[in-house]
């Protein structure tokens, strides 16, 4: 049988996170997925937060060791949870570089990991805008040595839908809805299901509310207000029947409501069956005016930038002209203008001083 290319089962792998997030039985296989490209042993999901137990997900055949990890709270004594769980992870990233050796050694999890024959763990946290924290680890075989930069950047590129899926899952807890009433209702979030043209099928209240923002088009359609928002939003309803597109799209603030951040995602297979045959989910979710600098990691899921591309914007957001940027974060002048081209499309943005706004905006993402 021949092995189907690399890109083209990154291209899967997509699909399947975002049917997944509406399908939480199907995670284990995207997992499993993500596992096989990256050389990984196992993969596994954690949502924490401060409100409600950890939930966690994994591979089945780690599932026990899952299992005694979670018994009798063991995972919070874990130097390495702990780590992960405070640190603001632009990407994935290797957990063994943010703790000692005696850290290691003395970690229970570890301890638990390695009798089981597992070793290098990779890690990448993603904050949520309910104050959620989604985990994804991926972890090796003892006897497949360390994680090398190629497996990294490989899950790097699934990070960004990783995220969107985690803003679905975390709400649902992980656990498959019945209805798409009842999946819009449990986000909580201004939410819409769409079809593949752009008619708009449902809303739940929370969406309705916006008649200022989303305006109702011919044929049961929908328009943002904010014309440069609209442009993108329209693009994307276009795009999709042929592209699976993904998109972040921000709008700026208008009097009597702050800022937005509205995102579409495809749902497929499972996920286009659970909302009867509906094709898009549009979730609107709203920042702040405000002027902390966000963190690399929610400029990354709000608006796919790379690694590389998020710690210029957080420079600059910082306060430091572009050169200042590109020496901090040590590139050159010329591959930060490059950079902050890149940024400027996927913000829709033209100044730099139009861009730090907006950046700012997302503070309460952080």
């Amino acid at each position: 049988m021949l092995e189907m290319p690399q890109d083209e089962q990154t291209f899967a792998i997509v699909d399947r996170i975002y049917e997944a997030a509406f399908a939480a039985e199907l995670w284990p296989e995207v997992l499993a997925a993500a596992s096989a490209i990256s050389r990984s042993a196992n993969g596994a999901i954690f949502v924490v937060s401060d409100h409600s137990p950890v939930r966690a997900i994994t591979e089945a055949h780690v599932q026990t060791l899952l299992d005694e990890f979670m018994e009798g709270d063991t995972w919070k004594f874990s130097k390495s949870v702990q780590r992960m769980c405070s640190a603001h992870l632009a990407s994935f990233v290797r957990v063994d570089d943010f703790m000692t050796g005696e850290e290691i050694e003395r970690d229970p999890a570890r301890k638990g990991a390695t009798a089981f024959g597992i070793g290098s763990h990779v890690c990448t946290s993603i904050a949520m805008p309910g104050g959620e924290r989604v985990l994804f680890v991926f972890q090796r075989w003892l006897k497949d040595g360390s994680y090398d930069q190629a497996a990294i950047d490989l899950l790097n590129g699934l990070r960004p839908h990783l995220a969107r899926a985690g803003l679905v899952a975390g709400r649902l807890s992980l656990e498959r809805a019945r209805t798409a009433v009842s999946i819009l209702r449990e986000i909580g979030l201004p939410a819409a299901i769409m079809s593949g043209s752009g008619r708009v099928l449902t809303a739940n209240p929370l969406f309705e509310d916006m008649a200022d923002v989303f305006l109702p088009t011919a044929h049961a359609g929908m328009a943002i207000a904010d014309e440069p928002a609209n442009a993108l939003f329209q693009q994307a309803i276009a795009q999709n029947r042929d592209n699976r597109v993904v998109r972040s799209i921000p709008v700026a603030a208008i009097k009597g409501r702050s800022a937005l951040v509205v995102h579409l995602l495809p749902l497929r297979r499972a996920a286009h069956d659970i909302f009867s045959g509906a094709d898009i989910l549009v979730a609107a979710t709203a920042v702040g005016i405000g002027a902390t600098v966000p963190s690399p990691n929610i400029l990354s899921g709000l608006f796919d930038l790379t690694p590389a591309e998020a710690r210029l914007a957080v420079e600059l957001a910082s306060g430091l002209s572009l050169q200042e940027a590109a020496m901090e974060i040590g590139i050159a002048v010329k591959s930060a203008r490059t950079y902050l081209e890149r940024v400027f499309r996927k913000t829709e943005t033209s100044r730099q001083s139009q861009l730090v706004a907006l950046l700012k905006s997302t503070w309460s993402f952080s």
